[in-house]
């Protein structure tokens, strides 16, 4: 119990801690009149939306699932495991996402507390490895054991809206959070996109409880944004982690002979026994999703240390990568998903579980109706002054109930990387100087917007910076990055010469 309420203590201090959240949390205000707005529920909502539609686009998503089995990443590569063992790889080689789906991923009290504050030591070693290629930590969520972590390629930031973070507990009748699920769903570009970490009740007699599992996180996973609220309302949905899914026929089949054909690379005909693959087939569970069936030997349980399995149970394909597409979403065209690759990791011996990855393309209609805030060009920022600056809000964009604007390094790794930030309430209409033609017609239906740093913003010396902005409506609602400024320089004003200074 100790553990769970580390881990409850943990979401609490975390959620008041940040900036989208404090606002609603802490202090309940609100807007006045004048600046009350919707909470953002979606522009991109269901439905038809051809005419918004460009031309489509590819994207590549690379999935990883692993039972880590408590174990912390320390002395391993993981370049392998995410499919970079060229050193030379070219900038078309790579993906445009990495997510990572983890289990058992040690939670231990003093672990929890840690957490609070840095990154888990899963999502730091990702992180390090990833950022050399220009990858960003777009969301993190952790349940306990549960770690899902999505990375984004640098030049998609913009494009990446409507972020949302949600969980289901099923352990113990859905009070414990040892099994359930975590999820993130984004916006790509304008298409819905629905990630899912799944962690279901274990061995091989609790079928049905696996099964009671699925349909209890397809049931209490709502999220926010108009239209998608539920699982498989979005175009896209990848779900995946340790099922736990075993092989039928217990009484009839040991360990043993399982072992044996899979030594004997009769996988097909094992295949066949997938308790997955039969819910499925029967449309118990998991109906709605599709998986190219592994072509590699069952990833549970082997000896810690060593790919020799563990024969005091059954060998099984328990950590899985399925995938959904609504093709149909919208008039006229068609999206599709490819599964170019699933394999597993059998060099990894740290766990009891073989990791697997997958790889997907995926096609992408952009959404031209997006809006981006931009900002005025910022030459310097002065250390221990308050500091101004402008953006301009084009027409029709929606802001948040608490939007707000951040101060990163100019190469931050993530997106909680902030150093400090201002809720973008206490910023007032610019008054526009007189402006030439081709300015009013920009700037129509479109406004202009000040906001005043505190000169308590402590940002080092000698790094450069730039401002995010984030629409966003708090209390861990719906985010999305929407404006990045120019990168600048901080410097620290001289002080004026006193009369003793002067001969």
């Amino acid at each position: 119990m100790l553990v769970g309420f580390c881990w409850l203590l943990g979401k609490i201090v975390t959620e008041y801690l940040c900036p989208r959240t404090a606002l609603a949390k802490m202090f309940q205000r609100k807007s006045s009149s004048k600046r009350r707005r919707k909470s953002v529920r979606g522009s991109n909502g269901g439905g038809p939306r051809q005419q918004h539609l460009a031309k489509p686009t590819v994207k590549r998503i690379y999935i990883v699932t692993w039972n880590v089995s408590t174990k912390f990443p320390d002395n391993i590569s993981l370049n392998k495991l995410l499919g970079l063992e060229a050193s030379a790889q070219s900038d078309a080689d790579l993906p445009d996402f990495f997510v990572v789906g983890l289990q058992e991923v040690n939670a231990q009290p003093q672990n929890t507390l840690y957490n609070l504050f840095k990154d888990d030591l899963w999502t730091q070693k990702f992180k390090d490895l990833l950022k050399d290629r220009d990858y960003v930590v777009i969301k993190t969520e952790q349940m306990q054991g549960l770690l899902l972590s999505v990375f984004a390629r640098r030049k998609h930031l913009l494009h990446l809206r409507q972020v949302e973070t949600e969980f289901t507990r099923t352990g113990l009748g859905g009070i414990w959070g040892n099994k359930g699920a975590v999820s993130i769903r984004l916006n790509v570009y304008g298409c819905s996109i629905c990630l899912v970490n799944a962690h279901l009740a274990a061995h091989d007699h609790m079928l049905e409880e696996r099964i009671n599992d699925y349909e209890k996180i397809v049931q209490e996973h709502k999220f926010h944004v108009k239209a998608k609220e539920a699982i498989f309302d979005h175009d896209y949905v990848f779900w995946f982690g340790d099922l736990n899914f075993r092989l039928t026929g217990e009484a009839t089949t040991s360990a043993e002979e399982i072992r044996a054909m899979v030594a004997r690379d009769e996988l097909k005909k094992l295949i066949e026994k997938d308790q997955l693959l039969l819910v499925r087939r029967e449309g118990r569970a998991f109906q709605k999703l599709q998986e190219r069936l592994p072509q590699f030997p069952p990833t549970f349980k082997f000896e810690h240390g060593s790919s020799e399995y563990d024969m005091k149970r059954r060998p099984a394909w328990t950590d899985r990568i399925l995938y959904a597409v609504r093709e149909n979403t919208y008039q006229n065209v068609k999206l599709t998903v490819e599964q170019t690759s699933y394999k597993s990791h059998p060099s990894y011996n740290i766990s009891d579980h073989k990791p697997v990855s997958s790889e997907f393309t995926i096609k992408i209609y952009e959404d031209t109706t997006e809006r981006t805030v931009v900002f005025k060009p910022i030459e310097l920022w002065l250390v221990g002054e308050q500091n101004r600056i402008e953006y301009t809000i084009p027409a029709g964009f929606e802001e948040g109930t608490a939007d707000w604007i951040g101060i990163y390094r100019e190469d931050f790794t993530s997106l909680n990387e902030y150093l400090a930030y201002e809720y973008t309430e206490s910023c007032k209409e610019h008054k526009q100087h007189q402006m030439n033609e081709q300015q009013t017609q920009y700037l129509k239906n479109a406004r202009t917007m000040e906001l005043t740093f505190s000169e308590n913003v402590n940002v080092p010396l000698g790094v450069r910076y730039q401002l995010l902005y984030f629409q966003s409506t708090g209390s861990r609602g719906v985010t999305g990055l929407v404006g990045i400024s120019n990168t600048f320089a901080v410097e620290k004003r001289c002080p004026s010469p006193s009369f003793d200074d002067i001969d």
